[in-house]
């Protein structure tokens, strides 16, 4: 049977005292916040151009009339969205697949792929969305499709730039000895990357990648730009119908709360993933 050993009345008075600690630290902070706060709003509300900016920018009835217009083209950013991230995983999967590869015989994809990294990453993506979804249809190469669809297609070439390069660096900073163990047991280079080096990569680009996936949540508001009704297409619509900004506002404040959820799981999983690392070595 494993003997429990008593508490010390030193170590008692340590836990009280760290307990003391943070609960007067979670204090202060709250008091000096609520007093930032009420400064920063005394100090708005009594410049001179309070009241215009007000109506102007945060009229409630204005905001309650454009709301189903806007969240309906919230629904059209969540969709596109969606196939962006898996289109954007895939490519810059490949890419950094590509990257990767040895020997002169792959030199050829190597420099491509590098080309399309640094094109890509060069070009701004309103530049992107024009010329993809202006320029390629224009070429009546296609089908025609909807100016949702090529606005997806210019997220995908722009963000599977950024996020290839994570992920080659992921890829990268996995140990030669991982790849060795793994080809001395059989294993091809294809089974390689997928069983033992790219699940490591992930773990250890994960923070990286979703701070790319919070911007590019951002960044689908862009696609107004195409004359998709989106959200910010929409509140244009309302703006220039109301004669009002609150629209913009609303629809900031839409995008603010999609976002809110992976920037707290962003921040909780690199603070989790610091924790881990930083284990045993704090004295």
């Amino acid at each position: 049977m494993p003997s429990h050993h008593p508490i010390s009345d030193v170590e008692i008075g340590r836990r009280a005292y760290r307990r003391t600690q943070n609960v007067r630290s979670v204090l202060v902070s709250l008091v000096s916040t609520l007093v930032f706060a009420v400064i920063i709003w005394l100090t708005v509300v009594n410049t001179p151009g309070w009241e215009r900016v007000q109506q102007s920018f945060f009229d409630l009835e204005t905001a309650i009339s454009a709301w189903p217009r806007v969240i309906a083209g919230l629904w059209v950013n969540i969709q596109v969205l969606f196939f962006a991230v898996i289109g954007v995983l895939v490519l810059s999967v490949i890419l950094a697949t590509i990257r990767t590869l040895r020997g002169p015989v792959w030199f050829p994809l190597r420099a491509l792929a590098a080309a399309y990294t640094d094109l890509f990453r060069g070009l701004p993506l309103i530049i992107v969305l024009f010329l993809v979804g202006f320029g390629i249809p224009g070429l009546e190469l296609f089908p025609r499709n909807s100016a949702q669809f090529w606005g997806t297609i210019a997220l995908i070439l722009t963000y599977s730039a950024y996020v290839s390069e994570v992920f080659r660096a992921g890829i990268e900073a996995v140990h030669p000895s991982q790849r060795l163990a793994a080809r001395s047991l059989g294993l091809s280079h294809g089974q390689t990357m997928r069983i033992v080096v790219l699940p490591q990569a992930v773990r250890k680009v994960t923070p990286a990648l979703m701070n790319d996936f919070v911007a590019m949540q951002k960044d689908v508001g862009l696609i107004s730009v195409l004359g998709v009704v989106d959200a910010v297409r929409a509140a244009q619509i309302e703006t220039a119908a109301s004669f009002n900004f609150t629209p913009y506002v609303l629809a900031g404040l839409l995008f603010v709360l999609l976002a809110l959820p992976m920037i707290r799981l962003t921040d909780w999983y690199t603070a989790r993933l610091r924790a881990r690392e930083q284990a045993g070595s704090l004295v």
